[in-house]
């Protein structure tokens, strides 16, 4: 079995990166169900061994989707990670989140029998549930650890005082957070805090929601149901301006004879062995791209000029509605 005893520290998760699900269900425009088992089934073969995904992406589509490509495969050799809490109505419109110890329990049992295993490798809120402390629904999970439903706790996406609180009920394996060239808050209080109480970083978002895949135009509609529609960096001018920032990349894919891609995943690979990033791949060329990134060595230079371009991106990460949720934007 994967071991899960050492996150956040070197050898982590067998795999240097791990391979989002996502997309494959929900968020980013229709996708074809064929290509999701191919990339998961490939991903898994190439020895990318973390599968992250969240019981309301495509409300359960995507954990059954995993349950279907996972069948070819020992389950002892997958880590799982699973992110829960959010409510949604037949519309797929977002209605809140439910931190509560009941719903913990409730929302396991589902995703059990969807997922068609005994256990979750990485459980975590998907938010912090403002109306429940957080210590109530670490707790849950605590007991769900216990009776032996799941082996290691994470959170996604909070800040520093809330990871301090979680950690004092129970030991935190990992967060999940955004973190990539383009969104590096991270750096200022959440990842040293992580890092001071041993605890990993699942980067999601090292593509920048494919800002950096290389691929993203001035006039290229966003597709139905994808998210991206609504986020202030894909709109008006702050896309014309994000968009220019991106040829600074394609200089330095050029010299490593790389994909823009390739090098936004090598960075993050760059900034430690405690950081783990997820590729949202959809089909087997974006996965086999990401490979690529495997193969790269960033020099000081390449990471420095990166580094800059943070700093420099136009318009928020989410939308405001949704960044009104987001405890980690407290630090």
């Amino acid at each position: 079995m994967p071991s899960i005893s050492n996150l956040g520290q070197p050898g982590l998760h067998g795999a240097r990166i791990g391979l989002g699900c996502m997309g494959m269900s929900d968020l980013y425009g229709a996708a074809d169900e064929k290509d999701g088992l191919e990339t998961i089934r490939s991903a898994l073969e190439a020895g990318i061994n973390f599968l992250d995904t969240g019981d309301f992406y495509g409300m359960g589509h995507n954990e059954l989707l995993i349950a279907h490509a996972l069948k070819e495969f020992p389950r002892d050799k997958v880590l799982l990670s699973v992110k829960f809490g959010a409510l949604r109505d037949p519309a797929g419109n977002w209605i809140g989140f439910d931190g509560r110890p009941e719903a913990v329990r409730n929302f396991i049992a589902y995703s059990l029998r969807r997922l068609k295993t005994d256990y979750i490798d990485i459980y975590r809120p998907a938010r912090l549930d403002p109306r429940v402390p957080i210590e109530e629904t670490i707790g849950a999970i605590s007991d769900l650890v216990k009776a032996g439903y799941v082996r290691a706790i994470g959170l996604s996406e909070v800040g520093s005082e809330t990871i301090r609180r979680a950690a004092k009920i129970h030991p935190i394996a990992d967060l999940q957070i955004e973190y990539a060239v383009t969104s590096r808050s991270i750096e200022r209080s959440i990842l040293p805090t992580c890092r001071e109480l041993g605890i990993s970083i699942t980067a999601y978002g090292v593509l920048g929601r494919g800002l950096l895949s290389g691929k993203w135009r001035q006039d290229q509609p966003a597709r139905n149901g994808d998210i991206r529609s609504i986020i202030p960096r894909f709109q008006g001018e702050n896309l014309q301006q994000n968009l220019k920032l991106i040829e600074r990349i394609r200089v330095i894919a050029a010299a490593h004879n790389a994909s823009i891609s390739q090098i936004a995943i090598a960075w993050a690979l760059s900034k430690g062995e405690d950081i783990l990033p997820l590729i949202g791949a959809r089909r087997l060329d974006q996965l086999h791209d990401a490979l690529g990134a495997l193969k790269i060595t960033l020099d000081l230079k390449d990471i420095e000029q990166l580094d800059l371009i943070a700093d420099l991106v136009q318009g928020a990460r989410y939308a405001a509605p949704q960044m009104a949720h987001l405890d980690s934007e407290k630090g």
